[in-house]
């Protein structure tokens, strides 16, 4: 029987739709794929902050914003102070600020020098510096005095409040024979640093005990402490640790003057055992080491 021509007709339209679809597949087959989504961006890494330990209480800062923060610099009488710089004061850095606590030559040390070497301010008690430029150990424009309670916006996003500290403070330095000459040096003090981020580190300087430890714990909430343990001239491990777990309570604790003199005698070991049990992290370090969070 011949096919009718509606059967052709029918034949024709079906074969002409096999056609298209398998046109259809072939192109979806060899059509390039679609571009992938771009991956997510990855996080900015969080700046860090650095600290170095110069010997003694003397402090190496770098900030989360890139400054650079020098806190009782005792390099080239310091005996377990960094090499390198004991070489060279230059190879410490371009420093945006200069920090003593009180006149006494283990953390007096090379401020005058390195505030001259990187036209740098020297920040610290009114009663420090002003002795300090009439002797001639700084010209006065690169002395800044401020006293207790008082705060300094030195830098952009830095604070710095001058807080007691319980000890003395004595200028010894060479008159024009160069014999050495005493100087009353002011009152000492202890510095709330406060970085970019919010960090707050309590330098306190020399001190021995005293219960406004306890407010300005209170007051200024320091996150990281750095306590001397050295006896003697300050605060022994067994008062350091009374202190931090009676009156302070920080986040953290770094163990400092120490090790540099044989008239201080207190140990890490010491301190350790005198904080056996408490909840505050105890960053132990060695001088010249450099640590980062």
């Amino acid at each position: 029987m011949k096919p009718t021509k509606n059967l052709k007709i029918q034949c024709a339209l079906v074969l002409s739709v096999f056609t298209l679809l398998a046109g259809s597949v072939a192109q979806a087959q060899t059509a390039p794929a679609a571009p992938a989504a771009p991956a997510a961006a990855k996080a900015a890494p969080k700046a860090k902050t650095e600290l170095q330990w110069l010997g003694q209480a003397g402090w190496r800062i770098t900030t989360p914003g890139g400054k650079l923060i020098v806190v009782d610099p005792w390099i080239k009488g310091g005996p377990k102070a960094p090499k390198e710089y004991k070489d060279d004061l230059a190879k410490i850095g371009k420093i945006d600020l200069l920090l003593v606590t009180h006149g006494h030559v283990d953390h007096l040390g090379d401020a005058p020098a390195l505030a001259k070497l990187n036209n740098t301010k020297l920040y610290g008690p009114a009663d420090m510096v002003t002795p300090l430029t009439l002797i001639g150990a700084i010209p006065p424009e690169l002395g800044m005095r401020f006293n207790k309670s008082g705060t300094v916006k030195p830098l952009p996003g830095i604070k710095v409040t001058a807080v007691r500290a319980e000890h003395s403070s004595l200028i010894v330095w060479p008159n024009e024979a160069g014999k050495p000459e005493a100087h009353p040096g002011g009152e000492p003090v202890g510095y709330i640093i406060e970085l970019e981020n919010g960090y707050k580190i309590w330098h306190m300087g020399d001190t021995g005990l005293f219960t406004d430890m306890k407010f300005i714990a209170e007051h200024y909430k320091p996150d990281l402490v750095m306590i001397p343990i050295g006896g003697n001239f300050t605060m022994g491990p067994e008062d350091a640790a009374y202190a931090l777990r009676t009156w302070i309570k920080p986040k953290a604790v770094i163990p400092m003057h120490y090790n540099s003199n044989p008239m201080t005698p207190g140990t890490l070991a010491e301190f350790q055992a005198a904080m056996k049990g408490s909840a505050i992290k105890i960053i132990p370090m060695t001088e010249g080491e450099t640590i980062s969070f």
